[in-house]
This record gives structure tokens, sequence and C-alpha cells, in this order.
């Protein structure tokens, strides 16, 4: 059975004056994937995201929701995505209740069930106990839950997340990836992260798309990206810097590390090695 495609864009661009921020890229998302969406600073991530929940419009191209034009069916459309910012933009003066119920109302979520639908939500997110808690007295990690929790109220199909964990500890960015990992799983969520964090896009992401100057330059599989390159990298450390040579098998990079007069190092290939193959810049430039 075909899964349903969420969103497809078609040549979409963005340009501010002569600067072109996002140039031309197709995207298909089908119901429930969790795809990543990787690059340097700069490289048109934050403006994809901008253009498909409708925080701005594309110079060019189309963006449909399930087989809707995005910008003649805008009520439809932002009623089946979620957003979570980069930023905490949470009243925190406010309980986490009472920023939910804000929430719910600006979508229209204001029947009888409402506050059951705040309580199942805060529990789903492991809230229960910060309900009546203003929001300024939180952590970072539960504010981050709270923020994607009130993105799900309105029980979207598609969540965009912007960098959900930047500033994180890695003990927190691991409890904010297993409740993101729970909402894909269990509510069958289809999730489009960004993310400048490598170890988080191989944790979570079924398919990632490499994103660089506005052009998206590779996507698939992570562990299929990876195989391309090789499974293990022989760093050589040289006064001028890091060499970097792949090997199909460790014992072809053990051989070639006996060869070595310099100190090396062995190690298996990732994302970034894929990144920076194709764009000699790392993920965080």
């Amino acid at each position: 059975m075909v899964k349903d495609i969420v969103l497809k864009t078609t040549n979409l661009r963005k340009s501010y004056g002569k600067t072109t921020a996002v140039d031309g890229i197709d995207l298909s998302f089908h119901t429930g994937e969790f795809v990543g969406l990787l690059g340097p600073n700069g490289a048109g991530k934050t403006t994809t995201i901008k253009m498909l929940s409708g925080l701005t419009k594309p110079t060019d191209g189309s963006i449909t929701y399930f087989g809707l034009d995005f910008h003649s069916n805008q009520r439809f459309a932002k009623g089946v995505i979620g957003c979570v910012p980069q930023i905490n933009n949470l009243d925190r003066d406010l309980t986490a209740y009472e920023n939910m119920y804000h929430h719910a109302l600006l979508y229209n979520v204001k029947d009888d069930s409402t506050n059951e639908k705040i309580m199942i939500a805060l529990e789903f997110a492991d809230l229960i106990n910060y309900t009546h808690r203003q929001v300024k007295t939180f952590s970072g990690g539960t504010m981050r839950r709270l923020v994607i929790a009130r993105a799900l109220l309105h029980e979207p199909k598609l969540l965009f997340l912007d960098e959900p964990t930047v500033g994180l500890d890695p003990q927190i960015r691991r409890d904010i990836w297993d409740y993101i990992l729970k909402v894909n799983q269990v509510k069958n969520t289809t999730i489009l992260l960004t993310t400048h964090y490598i170890e988080e896009a191989e944790r979570l992401c079924k398919r990632v798309l490499i994103i660089n100057k506005g052009r998206i330059i590779a996507e698939g599989v992570p562990d299929t990206l990876k195989k391309d390159m090789g499974r293990y990298v022989l760093e050589v450390f040289k006064q001028e810097g890091i060499e970097e040579r792949f090997f199909e098998t460790r014992n072809e990079a053990l051989a070639s590390l006996k060869e070595c007069q310099e100190t090396c190092k062995i190690r298996e290939v990732t994302l970034e090695d894929v990144f920076l193959k194709l764009t000699g810049r790392r993920i965080d430039a």
C-alpha cells in the first residue's frame, strides 16, 4: 500500500534581492516518515521551514499538503502542520496548562474535550507534574518538551522541528529524542527535523536530505549514504592538517595505519564525513 504524500514541493525558491536562500528544491514526505534536513548555517534550512509553514512566501515554486495547494488552502494546511521553532517561545509567566490552553484557542480547539486533550498531551510529554507550574521555573529540557507538546495539541499530521535540542546538555537531549521518537512511532506523525547534530540525525532519521547553498545535494538512508564512502576512516594527523582515508573494511584501514609514520586513528564513517566530502564544509560551519 502506497502511503499518503503529506507534503510535496516543486522547484521551491526564495530570494532576498540578489541573494538566493533556497534554490529550486523538490521535496516529498509520506505519512509516518522521519526525515532530517542537514546543512551548515546559511544553507537554507530555516528558510525552507518558514516557507513550508507559511511564515514567508516563496519567490517561486509550489507547496502542496495532501495534494492541495498551500496558498489556496492555508486554513486547511496550517491545521495539518505543527511547528517547533528554535527558541522556546512560551509565555514564561503562564503555567504549562495555560500555555496549552492559549494554543487551543488559536487553533480553534475549544470544545467540551479541550481540557481532556490538554491533559492527555501533557501526560504524553511526561509533564503532568508541571501542569500548574509557571514556565519560568522549568529547566531548558522541560520547556522544549512543552513546546513540542503544544505543537501537537491540534493533532497535526506533519511536525516541523527546527533544531529542537540546540543548547541542551547530552542527557536532556537524549530525553527529548525519546519523546520525539514516541511522537513519530506512536502517533504516526510525519516529522521534518533540521539539526546541526550529526548524532541526532543518525539516531532519529530514517532518511536525510543534505542542503548546501540552497540546494539539496544528496538524500537517502543514513547508512546507505555512509556506505557509499566506505565503512571506516583512517585519520592521519599531519602538520598541515588531518588527512582522511576511507576504506571498506577495518582490516584495510589497519593495513594502511601500519604504513603510517604519523599519528593515526581509525573510526567509523559518519554523516559529517559525507557532508564534508560533498561540500568541503563542516555541518556546523
